[in-house]
């Protein structure tokens, strides 16, 4: 619904000395935006800088001013929502994680198939790598990059999807395992999805059925392997 805001208007009659008559004008009312509103827009456009400039020069090679001028706000400003690059990077990891590692929970949730699992945690990954491009690219990048505090980060994203992947694997048939091989075969898995997202990035639309049509192979190579195993007891 419009605004309606009163003004006044000066208006001279016949030469005679101005005299003031009051206008209602309407004006289109927008939404408000409050603080916290305007706080998190913010935060989401030095995210989004952060990913865009550090695809040349990584992590590693940014500054809080080079981040700062490509959002327009200054290098104090930026310091409201990071003390460090390093700790945008944190929350950079944590937000390409975070989503991901839900999706494939709710496909193992319930007792489906192996195949289905395998199906359906390719899919997901698929889908999900390239709707989020640029924050596995920048994984992809920080995986081995400069800063050591985001490197760990990564790899302790990786080393939760191994642990809840072994517990998952433990529900299984998987008679005469020990935990110890459980993780390893956790490990192979994760490994071979990192392999996969990282191909998803590389390559375009047109080999993307060919992509996952490997992965799924590839895994139930891994898996059908893994069933025919005995941990050995000492």
């Amino acid at each position: 619904m419009p605004a309606t805001v009163r003004t006044t208007v000066h208006r001279q009659h016949r030469g005679r000395s101005h005299y003031a008559v009051p206008v209602t004008e309407a004006r289109a009312a927008g939404p408000i935006e409050t603080r916290g509103e305007k706080k998190e827009r913010t935060r989401r456009a030095i995210l989004d800088a952060a990913l865009r400039l550090s695809e040349e020069s990584g992590l590693a090679g940014l500054s809080l001013r080079q981040v700062a001028r490509e959002v327009g706000i200054v290098p104090t400003a930026f310091y409201r929502h990071y003390a460090s690059i390093d700790e945008l990077g944190l929350d950079l990891v944590e937000e390409s994680f975070t989503s991901l590692r839900a999706m494939i929970r709710d496909v193992r949730r319930g007792n489906p198939r192996i195949e289905d699992i395998v199906d359906r945690s390719v899919q997901v990954l698929d889908e999900h790598v390239r709707a989020r491009r640029a924050h596995f690219a920048f994984i992809a990048r920080e995986r081995s990059g400069g800063s050591a505090v985001v490197r760990a980060a990564v790899l302790q994203q990786f080393a939760l999807f191994e642990r809840e992947l072994a517990t998952d694997l433990a529900r299984l048939p998987m008679d005469g395992w020990s935990a110890e091989d459980l993780q390893v075969l956790s490990r192979l898995i994760v490994v071979a999805m990192i392999g996969v997202a990282e191909e998803i990035l590389d390559t375009g639309e047109r080999e993307r059925a060919a992509i996952t049509r490997r992965a799924r192979t590839q895994l139930l190579i891994v898996i059908v392997g893994a069933q025919n195993w005995r941990s050995t007891r000492d």
